[in-house]
């Protein structure tokens, strides 16, 4: 590394490659993947439980879209790949730059793909960011040439001597793949699915714990891609037309913290009557500084907040009841995800069992449970390290270091070995205590147009409109087979119930017809599902090759191609690729 950035001698000539870590990912292997640790957000760490009605889906690797949108050179994304298919990448295509992004628990895999590199293209340049770009260590772990600490576009623009000042440009990408509850593939449609929407990183909160803030420089340090509202509103309204869709995953740390734009975006909103769905990520604190009114009309559909644990020290939380804001937002037809800490400083094994009382008394659609865990690069981790109360690496695998295992620091109160016995009790016990999240997102959806069927605002009233559509007969079909389901479970098959007649009282004729009918399939669907899942079975995403307009327009001129913007691996037979490329699913 040196203190002045250094340039690529091609600049924007160069070609790159930009690619993930290899897969299998929810398989135990001897580069550290584990089954306890697919690359399914929401199946591991949300609805880890639940079974059949747990929501699985993938998320692309948005930053190395960011990245490859913005920069000039000739540039390839592999998304999700095999090692094979990395192989062959790089073993019949010339590249000058390779760029790997990845979490810490994979740094096994960033090793191999390291080690591949050198052997195949000796002269191409390696650069690695990502999570792993905090550890400590990770120059003496990997061979590669840079490690990127933070904004990846501003790093790369300056290695290939792009002008810093442009504007950055924002992708057009569905915020999932392959989402499956129930036993059954949703439409992939992108109308049906909201779009990625990045308008910062970092965050200015700095929790001890948070990766994401460290990775930006910590407390107080954010990089907003977009200042204005107006700014925001232009790239959506882009993103509207490209994709087909009115909702929006804002990966926002939190989003409504930056009020004037938020504010600003609202008014954007109304001057151009848009009937949008926002999903945001944002701090109780911060949350309670919006009235009801406006977090309605700026169309926060769903939010992502940190509950933590009872007692918690974290400024978020200051001064705000939790489970009062969860029930107001409810109301209101705002689904929430809650996300809570097992094993903070204070957690003893006298008390978690209130601690976890406590959590599921939130009673939010979704409960995110985690294991405090000292990421490299967080106050936490230097904290601990000074304490040298950390693990050291032949007591704990840097891959187990996902918070959904153990922790990797002496608790001073919880004994090792406990951590996964303690956070598989917090999701079963939310599971029995509040039933599947499904069935609490339905109710809650049905709560905000009961509320809002008859509100004089149109624009309000719209969206509501197209967030209710399902329950008139995939989601009623979704209770009445939840309800058969829990027939045994007296008090939960009457909650289910008292859903299902709310259903048809408010929704007519329609979902009272078509429940039964729809419900019959979904039942079968979750018996064979349950099966599949008891037969050890796992989901892996697909994978992705898309090239950016200067690598399309090179590889036209090499091949007479046609041009295309994104193309998935499974249509990739019209290009020239190795053989094993062609027909991948």
């Amino acid at each position: 590394m040196t203190d002045k950035h250094p340039v690529h001698h091609l600049r924007s000539k160069a070609k790159v490659l930009l690619s993930s870590v290899f897969g299998p990912y929810a398989q135990d292997d001897e580069y550290g993947s584990s089954t306890i640790n697919p690359m399914e957000l929401y199946h591991n760490q949300v609805t880890r439980v639940q079974g059949a009605f747990s929501l699985r889906m993938f998320h692309r690797s948005f930053g190395l879209l960011m990245i490859q949108e913005n920069i000039d050179a000739p540039c390839t994304l592999l998304d999700f790949p095999d090692l094979e298919c990395f192989i062959e990448t790089i073993s019949n295509n010339q590249y000058d730059i390779i760029g790997i992004s990845s979490i810490i628990p994979n740094v096994g895999k960033v090793k191999k793909m390291c080690e591949l590199i050198r052997s195949y293209q000796p002269q191409a340049k390696i650069v690695l960011g990502g999570h792993i770009s905090n550890m400590d260590d990770i120059d003496d772990i990997v061979n590669a040439d840079f490690i990127v600490r933070g904004d990846g576009i501003e790093w790369f623009r300056r290695y290939l001597d792009q002008n810093m000042n442009k504007a950055v440009k924002h992708p057009a990408v569905s915020s999932a793949t392959k989402t499956r509850i129930l036993g059954h593939t949703l439409s992939n449609k992108k109308e049906d699915t909201a779009a990625i929407v990045v308008p910062s990183v970092g965050c200015p909160m700095g929790c001890n714990f948070c990766s994401t803030s460290a990775l930006f420089g910590g407390k107080g340090k954010f990089k907003n891609f977009f200042e204005s509202g107006e700014e925001l509103y232009t790239i959506m309204a882009d993103l509207e037309e490209k994709l087909e869709t009115r909702s929006f995953f804002i990966l926002d740390e939190n989003f409504l913290l930056h009020r004037e734009r938020a504010l600003s975006l609202l008014e954007q909103m109304k001057k151009h009557n848009k009937s949008w769905a926002l999903y945001v990520f944002s701090s109780a604190r911060v949350l309670r500084s919006y009235t009801i009114e406006q977090l309605v009309e700026l169309g926060i559909s769903w939010v992502w907040m940190g509950l933590e644990g009872k007692q918690s020290q974290y400024a978020k939380l200051a001064g705000i009841e939790t489970r009062e804001l969860v029930a107001d937002l409810q109301e209101h037809g705002i689904r929430v995800l809650g996300s809570s800490i097992i094993g903070l400083e204070e957690h003893t094994p006298e008390n978690i069992a209130q601690v976890v009382d406590y959590a599921v008394s939130h009673s939010v659609d979704f409960h995110q449970f985690m294991l405090y865990t000292a990421n490299h690069g967080t106050p936490l981790h230097a904290q601990l390290k000074k304490k040298g109360t950390l693990l050291p690496l032949d007591e704990f695998k840097i891959s187990d270091s996902h918070g959904q295992f153990r922790f990797n620091h002496r608790h001073p109160h919880i004994p090792a070995g406990d951590e996964e016995k303690l956070l598989l009790g917090a999701f079963e016990q939310d599971f029995v205590s509040n039933g599947p999240s499904l069935f609490r997102l339905i109710r809650t959806t049905l709560k905000g147009w009961k509320r809002y069927q008859k509100c004089p605002d149109m624009r309000v009233r719209k969206r509501y409109l197209e967030e209710v559509k399902p329950l008139r007969n995939m989601y009623a079909g979704a209770v009445w087979a939840m309800k058969k389901w829990y027939r045994q479970d007296k008090d939960l098959c009457r909650q289910l119930d008292d859903l299902l007649q709310d259903i048809y009282k408010t929704l007519g004729l329609q979902p009272r017809l078509v429940a039964p009918l729809v419900g019959r399939y979904v039942y079968r669907t979750m018996k064979k599902e349950e099966k599949r899942i008891a037969a050890g079975w796992t989901l892996e995403p697909e994978t992705f090759l898309e090239k950016n307009q200067a690598a399309l327009t090179e590889a036209t001129s090499a091949t007479a191609t046609p041009s295309r913007e994104s193309i998935r691996i499974q249509d990739l037979a019209g290009l020239k690729q190795p053989a094993t490329l062609n027909g991948r699913s």
